[in-house]
Formats: structure tokens, C-alpha cells, sequence
């Protein structure tokens, strides 16, 4: 793993992937010294070493992959595209000063940042301050909000609202009316909770039970524990009973939660991997048998290994279909292209990994408006253009307005089951 502060990468390896260029257009010409051609420069900011360094690291490799193939199929017309890489070391402050670094540069056109919550969050306002086009990989919702000061963030991560109402479709339809939600206790989490209780509530299903973990062993089982322990108010001992200890809810009370009086019908887990998969795993040791769901984030790799295969076996994922790609029949050029970047991604580092194609997605992002704009452009023009931007990208349809700087559409979700060794569409 290269952990050097700051790199940059120019075209070096061809990429069979002729169909990638659905909707970029390679029609603004470009202006190219005596040297070489004109170079675009975009700032990267990622958690490269940290707690958040192994997505980091994905996210490094999907990039440098797509600035490749980019260069190699001429999708910039003379220019060059190259990445200037710096390492936040998985911390909000550092992750503020490498985008003002980069900012300060004037080669930047534009910065991509990982999927680190607070670093994005941070990199967001340093972005505004500086007037530079950034694009998160990173879910939270703080990343572009409030609208009036982000101008200059933009998002492709998972969308809390929207990942909500698909598990809030699957529920419906298997006429589950109740569940208990075990979020992570970040700001993803806290959007999580809010959006999924919303949602619920809007269907008429109550959430008996909700908890908070973090990474720690400790709080994963406690929540397992406390989902596994529920007991409907109907199942509460005749009264005359012995009161419980202070401090302590009476049995067949949820701690937390809006119903009381029904079991848990399905588990919804808000958590990134790999806790997704381990809280998974304390829930089946604590005795829960029962359907799970889970959001986004959870997604890893195509294939399901160890004990994360155990524990997740039978559980239900809303994702982009891109992570099971290799199973669908490319019917048109866009499905032809994501298939194309999972067989070369997969090819160039072993395996296929979730999010990859948001980071790809992020530089086609940045290439799709550099074409659509004057052969000068500048860092306001550029975000004006990536503010009204449209396109098929790998990760699903993605669609930028000035009331929407999170641009992945709802249309872009499909349902996937862990059934066998790995990942596959539900139907």
C-alpha cells in the first residue's frame, strides 16, 4: 500500500472499455503547449491510513484505474488528466488542510474526498471557502447540507432518504410491521435512524426497538442483545408483580421505540462494513433468527467469506446494481460499460469491491463537464456546469441540480440477497 502524502498519476496502462464512453462527449477542444497536452489536475483527499484506510485504499485504486482508461481512450480530447493524492490519515483537520493545500494550487480544477464522514464534511468547507467543485464519496447528508453553504460540494455516496424507502418497499411487501434498527453512532447513523423511522411511520410500521454502536465489541452485543431480549408488552408478567430495579424499563418495554406491543419482525442494520457484518454476527449469537436488512454502507466485496458469510447468509442489501453486474445481461452501452469496469477492476486487483465505482464515477463526473464547458474553464464555471449535470454513470444515473448536490437517483438502487458465497439480485 503506497502511503506517500502526494502523488501524481498520469496514463500508463491501456483498458479495453470502449463502451465507458456512453454520454461523455469528447467535442471541446483543448489548448496544448509546445511540452506535451494541456494537463487537468483534480485534488484527491483520502483516508489512506487511519481506521478508514482500507475503503481509502479502494477508493485509490478505482480512481487511478479510471484515470487511466480516461487518458488511454482520449475522453478529455488532448488534455491529460493526472491526480495530486493526499492522505487525511482518517482525521477531519488534516483532511480541512489538504484541501486548502490543494485549493492554493491553481492546476486544481476540482477535489474528490473519501469516504470518511467528518473528513468530507470538512473538506466540503474548505472547498466553499476556497471556491473549489468538490465531490464527496462519503454518505452523510452535512456533506452538502445546508444547500447555501455548499455551493461547491457535490456527493455521489448512498442517500439515507433513499435507502430508507427500498428497505421500506421489502418490509411492505413481506408484510413485516415491525422492527428494531441498530445504527452506527455517527452522523450517517443519526440520518439513518431519522430517515428509516420516517419512513416506517409514513407505512405503518413501528420501530419497537432502535440502538447505537460503534465499533467496539462491547456495544454490538449489548445491541444484539437487547434486539434478541425484546419481549412485547402483551408477554409482560399479570400485574402485582415485583416492579423492576430503578433505572430499568418493565418488562415487555422498549427501551426506545415507538411500538410495544408486537415482536421483532426484521432487523435493520445501519453500519458500514466490515460491522455491518460483525453486529450481524453477535445478533445470530444472541439467539435472533429473523429477517435482516441492511442499508448501503454495509456493502464490501462481491463475495461473501469466513464468518461475515455466516452471518450475513440470507440477508437483504439495497445497493446499485453494479456490485452483482456480472450476473445481468448487458442490454444497452451503460450496462455494457458497468459490466466492462467489473471485469477490469476486478482483473486489475483480484476482486470486485462496492464502491468503486463511485470513485470512477466522481472523475468521469469531472471529465463529463470539463467537455461541456469553453476550452478555458475555470473553477466556477466548472461547478455551474457540474451543478446541472446529467449523465449514466457507472454506479446508476446520476443527476446534479441546484436543489439536489447529491446525485445518485433512487432509480440507481436495486435489492440484492447474500445467498451462497456472495451477492446476488433478489429476483
Amino acid at each position: 500500500m503506497r502511503r506517500s502524502s502526494k502523488r501524481r498519476y498520469g496514463s500508463t496502462v491501456a483498458a479495453a472499455v470502449g463502451a465507458v464512453a456512453m454520454t461523455l462527449s469528447v467535442g471541446c477542444a483543448a489548448v496544448t503547449g509546445g511540452s506535451g497536452p494541456e494537463r487537468l489536475l483534480i485534488g484527491v483527499d483520502l483516508e489512506l491510513t487511519g481506521d478508514g484506510s482500507e475503503l481509502g485504499e479502494i477508493y485509490h485504486n478505482a480512481l487511478t484505474l479510471r484515470v487511466e482508461q480516461i487518458n488511454e481512450l482520449g475522453l478529455l480530447g488532448d488534455r491529460e488528466l493526472e491526480l495530486d493524492v493526499r492522505d487525511n490519515r482518517s482525521d477531519s483537520a488534516t483532511a480541512a488542510n489538504n484541501a486548502a493545500d490543494l485549493a492554493g494550487d491553481p492546476e486544481v480544477m476540482a477535489i474528490i474526498t473519501g469516504g470518511c464522514g467528518p473528513c468530507a464534511v470538512a473538506v466540503a468547507q474548505a472547498a466553499d471557502q476556497n471556491e473549489v467543485p468538490t465531490i464527496a464519496l462519503a454518505a452523510p447528508s452535512g456533506v452538502i447540507e445546508p444547500a447555501e453553504e455548499r455551493r461547491y460540494a457535490f456527493k455521489l455516496g448512498p442517500n439515507a432518504d433513499h435507502t430508507s424507502e427500498a428497505i421500506v418497499s421489502e418490509l411492505r411487501a413481506e408484510e413485516i410491521d415491525t422492527i428494531a434498527v441498530i445504527a452506527v453512532d455517527d452522523e450517517y447513523g443519526t440520518d439513518g435512524l431519522e430517515e428509516m423511522t420516517s419512513a416506517a411511520e409514513r407505512t405503518g410500521i413501528d420501530v419497537v426497538v432502535n440502538q447505537r454502536i460503534t465499533g467496539s465489541d462491547e456495544s454490538m452485543q449489548s445491541a444484539a442483545e437487547t434486539v434478541a431480549a425484546f419481549v412485547p408488552e402483551s408477554s409482560a408478567p399479570p400485574e402485582g408483580g415485583f416492579p423492576p430495579p430503578d433505572g430499568l424499563p418493565e418488562q415487555g418495554q422498549p427501551d426506545q421505540g415507538q411500538g410495544d406491543t408486537d415482536e421483532v419482525g426484521a432487523v435493520v442494520m445501519w453500519a458500514y462494513a466490515p460491522m455491518a457484518a460483525e453486529a450481524a454476527g453477535h445478533l445470530r449469537s444472541a439467539g435472533y433468527e429473523g429477517p435482516l436488512y441492511l442499508d448501503a454502507v454495509a456493502a464490501d466485496e462481491l463475495f461473501l467469506a469466513g464468518q461475515s458469510g455466516v452471518a450475513l447468509a440470507g440477508a437483504t442489501m439495497v445497493f446499485t446494481e453494479t456490485l452483482v453486474i456480472d450476473e445481468v445481461i448487458a442490454t444497452s452501452p451503460v450496462r455494457a460499460a458497468r459490466k466492462n469496469w467489473f471485469s477490469d477492476y476486478s482483473s486489475r486487483y483480484g476482486t470486485y469491491n462496492a464502491f468503486s465505482s463511485f470513485a470512477a464515477d466522481a472523475v468521469q463526473l469531472v471529465v463529463e463537464a470539463v467537455n461541456r464547458g469553453p476550452d478555458e474553464v475555470d473553477r466556477v464555471v466548472l461547478r455551474n456546469i457540474i451543478e446541472n449535470l446529467q449523465m449514466e454513470g457507472l454506479t446508476g444515473t446520476i443527476r446534479m441540480s441546484p436543489a439536489q448536490h447529491s446525485g445518485l437517483l433512487p432509480q440507481a438502487l436495486a435489492t440484492l440477497v447474500a445467498r451462497g458465497d456472495r451477492w446476488r439480485l433478489s429476483s
